[in-house]
């Protein structure tokens, strides 16, 4: 009991530091790439909005990935509640990508409810999620101060 709580931990744990180190790589790329392009405000809002979007969607598949295996390859816990058993099949995995989105937007719908040590992940998915949405919202109002007056394209206008 104590050594699957354990490695749920630091399964958690390394879940947490993937995912911002990802993050952190993304939006160090858009930070570098937007003083040197020449773009309208509005594709400069796209480029800000559209990697963001990207790696919390990448994140939640990231997690949701995880606790496919789990269910399917260990005892460390089960989803239950509105949802099918785990299997190897597209709509297994799709009933855990709708649980992580829920889970790492904090929303926890409560449909679908975690057992065992896979308890351990969710709590982090939601810990990881709020904090990476933060950091998100942060960096554009950011990037926005930053960016937003920088000029529009090499003719000056948008």
């Amino acid at each position: 009991m104590l050594a699957g709580f354990i490695i749920s931990s630091c399964l958690s744990v390394l879940m947490i530091a993937a995912t911002s180190l990802l993050t952190y790589e993304i939006l160090g790329a858009v930070w570098n790439l937007l003083p040197r392009l020449s773009i309208s405000r509005r594709l400069r809002v796209l480029l800000v909005i559209m990697p963001i979007f990207i790696i919390h969607i990448a994140n939640i598949w990231f997690y949701a990935s995880v606790c496919f295996l789990i269910e399917n390859f260990s005892n460390f816990g089960a989803l239950t509640g509105n949802i099918g058993k785990a299997t190897l099949t597209y709509e297994s995995f799709i009933e855990r990508l709708y649980y992580s989105a829920s889970t790492y937007a904090s929303l926890g719908l409560g449909d679908i409810v975690p057992t065992g040590h896979l308890r351990m992940l969710a709590s982090a998915e939601v810990l990881n999620g709020l904090v990476l949405l933060g950091w998100t919202i942060s960096f554009t109002y950011l990037t926005m101060e930053e960016f937003w007056s920088l000029p529009y394209t090499k003719k000056g206008r948008s």
